[in-house]
């Protein structure tokens, strides 16, 4: 906000990107935010917020869980584990697309063993 320190600027800007775990959450989010900026800190001023809903949650359904126990099985069968969890990871998914537009079940995390996913240098595959 403004060019010079120590000075109160003319304007100033913030952006925050929200996760959420169920996307119901969205309207209650809205609604707090919008009443909390009335409480100006500084009179005189005019606070807005601007919400962009870009990336669903991908919320476990019992079909979604009833399936990754399928797969469950089937690792077990391999010899390997597969861990089942409902926990939010901090980032966004396509399959929330997906699971958002169907009943079926959408589950996520089965790609290839890799690292530093999305990064411009350090992603790579572990093809053993």
């Amino acid at each position: 906000a403004g060019t010079n320190r120590n000075v109160i600027p003319a304007v100033a800007t913030a952006q925050a990107d929200v996760r959420l775990l169920r996307a119901a959450d969205a309207d209650k989010l809205e609604e707090t935010v919008n009443e909390r900026i009335k409480n100006k800190l500084v009179s005189d001023t005019q606070v807005t917020a601007k919400f962009e809903r870009r990336r669903p949650p991908l919320e476990a359904t019992p079909a979604s869980r009833a399936l990754a126990e399928h797969a469950q099985k089937i690792y077990g069968e391999l010899g390997k584990t597969l861990e089942i969890d409902d926990k939010a990871e901090g980032g966004g998914t396509d399959a929330a697309f997906a699971a958002s537009k169907t009943k079926a079940p959408v589950i996520e995390r089965f790609g290839l063993a890799s690292f530093g996913a999305h990064s411009n240098d350090a992603e790579y595959v572990d093809l053993n």
